[in-house]
């Protein structure tokens, strides 16, 4: 067990070193997979058989002895027999098929395998590595890879999920809707009334519910509510954890813990985005402080 924790350990001060090596590793094998095979098939049985008859022409001179005369034939321009162009053109044909049918290292591996070396990626260098050649985009696209680099990253509560645009979409969705949810903690942090009127969605069917428990509901009673929280409280830089989202097409959820003083408890959040002229709006948003344990008996009690 200590060695595997040492390892493990090991592996993360690492990581970076890990990536550069797997890019580095896959782009090679891309690259040598890219001169190996032949890029058009329709020429290659034309110029191999040439190529081919031009280099037997050219090195018959050199063999053994038991074909001496032949030899002299083809140095004074002569022509080679029957059986000779026989075995040109069958070793020409081995090659040929060789060549076509030998696949790359790449497409070789086991998608398991693939899928795993890619898991060591982050979104950056996936996307990096799908910029290098189609070979690294179709690896680099696997519906699989971008399942496992959700988990990863997000959360493993969707595993039984199945995205109608695939997984690298639904990674792309959820990205979005974090980064909107992390300017949401900016802007109460800032302070900046104008900032969060634009962060709600302009309708009446909006609520917000502060940690105090008071329920406001419409746009401009929840902008109200927020101007006198801005007024009366300091800018509150919020330690965040636990982040959950759920994505759809038109709406999304995240739910989270939030700190203010990671000694003196946390808050339960949820905040609720509708999607509407190409950006997200804030239409719902519930804060509560989180119960202790004997808090949560004594709820259930009563």
């Amino acid at each position: 067990m200590e060695i595997a924790y040492s390892l493990s350990i090991a592996l993360q001060s690492h990581q970076q070193l890990i990536t550069a090596i797997i890019i580095t590793l896959l782009s090679l094998l891309a690259v040598r997979s890219f001169f190996k095979r032949p890029h058009h098939k329709s020429n290659v049985t034309g110029t191999a058989t040439s190529s081919a008859k031009k280099q037997a022409r050219e090195t018959r001179p050199s063999s053994s002895c038991n074909h001496t005369s032949n030899s002299a034939a083809l140095l004074n321009g002569g022509a080679a027999g029957p059986a000779e162009e026989d075995m040109v053109m069958a070793d020409v044909s081995k090659v040929v098929a060789e060549m076509q049918s030998g696949a790359s290292m790449m497409e070789q591996l086991v998608p398991e395998i693939t899928t795993h070396a890619l898991s060591y990626l982050d979104y950056p260098s996936l996307c990096r590595l799908s910029m290098t050649n189609s070979l690294m985009r179709k690896a680099a696209n696997d519906d699989n890879a971008w399942k496992a680099l959700y988990h990863k990253d997000f959360t493993l509560e969707q595993d039984t999920v199945t995205p109608v645009h695939g997984w690298k979409a639904y990674y792309a969705a959820t990205r979005a809707i974090m980064n909107v949810n992390t300017e949401f903690f900016n802007i109460i942090k800032d302070r900046s009334l104008s900032s969060m009127s634009r962060f709600w969605l302009n309708a009446d069917y909006v609520k917000c519910i502060h940690a105090s428990g008071v329920l406001f509901s419409g746009y401009n009673a929840v902008i109200q509510s927020w101007q006198h929280a801005f007024n009366w409280e300091q800018g509150v830089d919020f330690q965040v954890r636990d982040v959950r989202a759920r994505v759809l097409t038109n709406m999304a959820w995240v739910t989270m813990k939030t700190y203010v003083d990671m000694d003196n408890g946390a808050f339960n959040m949820t905040n609720i985005f509708e999607f509407h002229h190409g950006r997200w709006y804030l239409v719902d948003h519930h804060s509560s402080e989180m119960l202790a344990d004997g808090d949560i008996g004594q709820q259930i009690v009563h």
